[in-house]
This record gives structure tokens, sequence and C-alpha cells, in this order.
């Protein structure tokens, strides 16, 4: 697993474990892991194409390869140089950002097959290691770094398309802090369309589907997300209700770019399609099942 110490990473290495596999994470070493010797280590730059190309050399190849940091396509042409050939299966954790540029385009959920990934420009000599431009070029990142590896094929790739990711007190993002914050200051959540509803998973449900599909035999793309759509109004006044705080929230006019006013907010809905996990087998829970909890732990931590 190329990462693996914090979210539902971590949860995934714990969940391999403890199916009985052998682990393997690699990272720059700076974050701790729980893990002790449970696991073997790779200390390396993700993104420094000479750095893998020597910390893999010697290694006889793997069953699955789990990418959680492949954020550009550098990032997928180095995988490309580093593990073709030398893997059963490749298994990037990718967005439900790719489907950014068809917002407000069509009502219905964004299925796999509505973006063309082949088609999907590749521009490597954008500063895309550049720290600084990280938050800006990281949607654009991760369709490009998808459409690499698509374009280029030499990797039995599986490309899962995770809805927003919320987690508890360890969510180093702060978007469901945020709203919980919100509710706590009785401050009002400024929102562009109530009805634009976006797709979630919690980050147990991620580590949970990720576990599932390294034990499938399939490829290509595959949408993530439970059921139980919220838009941004929706999660406020949850949370309200929740915590027992009377909210209000103003609506502002259009045009408001996608993510202005607060994290999950946008102007169209925001959903997926998880049709093709259903048919290979795979049945997301409900946002009911674990949202509560989770602003819950948000809520202990505010007081």
């Amino acid at each position: 697993m190329i990462g693996g110490t914090r979210y539902f990473g971590k949860l995934l290495v714990q969940r391999l474990l403890n199916a009985g596999h052998q682990v393997t994470i690699a990272t720059r070493g700076i974050t701790p892991d729980p893990f002790g010797a449970r696991i073997a280590r790779i200390r390396v730059d993700r993104r420094n194409e000479h750095a893998m190309r020597t910390a893999f050399a010697g290694t006889g190849g793997y069953d699955i390869v789990y990418d959680q940091m492949c954020y550009s396509p550098l990032d997928a042409a180095i995988a490309v140089k580093v593990f073709a050939g030398k893997v059963k299966r490749y298994i990037v954790a990718s967005t439900i950002d790719v489907y950014r540029d068809l917002l407000g385009r069509q009502d219905a959920p964004f299925a796999e097959d509505d973006i063309n990934m082949l088609a999907q420009p590749i521009d490597t000599r954008y500063p895309w290691h550049d720290t600084r431009l990280a938050t800006q070029s990281y949607v654009m990142g991760k369709i490009q770094a998808e459409a690499y590896l698509y374009r280029d094929g030499s990797l039995p790739l599986v490309t899962v398309r995770i809805g927003h990711v919320l987690a508890g007190a360890e969510d180093f993002t702060g978007r469901l802090a945020h709203y919980v914050d919100l509710v706590r200051q009785h401050a009002p959540l400024r929102y562009a369309n109530a009805a634009a509803a976006s797709s979630f998973m919690s980050a147990q449900g991620t580590s949970n589907f990720l576990l599932w599909a390294g034990a499938q035999d399939f490829l290509g793309p595959v949408n993530a997300a439970c059921d139980g759509a919220l838009s941004a109004f929706d999660l406020y006044q949850r949370i309200g209700m929740l915590l027992e705080v009377p909210v209000r929230a103003l609506p502002v006019k259009p045009p408001v770019p996608a993510g202005e006013l607060s994290p999950f907010d946008y102007p169209a809905p925001y959903m997926m399609d998880t049709a093709r996990a259903a048919q290979l087998g795979y049945r997301f829970g409900h946002s009911d099942d674990w949202l509560d909890h989770l602003i819950l732990q948000h809520d202990l931590a505010f007081v």
C-alpha cells in the first residue's frame, strides 16, 4: 500500500491484517503507524521516480498494490514505470471529484462511463508536485491521473471513485467539523441549493469496500458511495436537530462556485450511481447507519 498511515488507508491496513494478508506500506516515514512488526515498511518519496524505482527494484511483485497517493499524471507515470508487469491488480483510491466538470450538466447521478477518461487532456508540464498548488490542482490532478493510467493501459487497473469521505475526530480534512462548528456557534449556513445532494462514504465503509474490491477480479472504474445523499443544507439541518440547537440557513443567489460557501455546497446535485458495484455483488449501507455517530464525535471535540 502506497500510503496507509492515516484516515481510511490506516483502517484498510488493519482490515487486511485481520484477514490474514501480508502487508507492506510505502511512505516517507514521517507519520507513525500502529502496526509494529505485523507489517513490512518501505521508506520512499512516492513522487520521486528514481527513489521509487530503487525502492521496488528488488521486489518480485505483488498480488495487489493499493495506491492511496496518486494525485497527478506524474504520479501515474511513476506507477506505470515502477509496477508494470509486477502486480496482478493495481487499485487506485480515486474520487467523486473526477465528475466535477459534469456538475449541473445532467440530473441523473453520475455513472462510471459518463466521463470518457481516454479523451481527457493530460498536462505533464504543469507543476503538479508544487505543494503550494496542491489544493487548487487536486480535481484536475485526479482526473489526469486516471486518464494517464487508462490511456497507458499497462497496469491491471481499478479506480475506486469514492464519495466524500467523513470520519470522526481523526478526520484531518475538517469538513464535517466545519458544519458542527457552525451549529455550535449559532452561525447561519449560507447555501447555494438546498436540493443539491452529494454522495458520501464513511472512512470505515471506504476501507471495507477497498478490502472487498481487492478480493475480486474486475477492472476499470467503480463508484463507491452510501445511500442517503445529503446537501450542505441537509447536513447542517441534521446536525442542528441532533444537537438540539436552533439553526438558520440563508440562500445565496447564483452563480456560486462549488464549495465556495462551505465544503459540500454545490449549485446542482452531485451524486454517483453505484449500480456497477451492485452488479458486481456489493451493497453499500445508508448514511443513516453512521453519520450521527460521527457528528457526535465532532461535537465532543468542539466542547
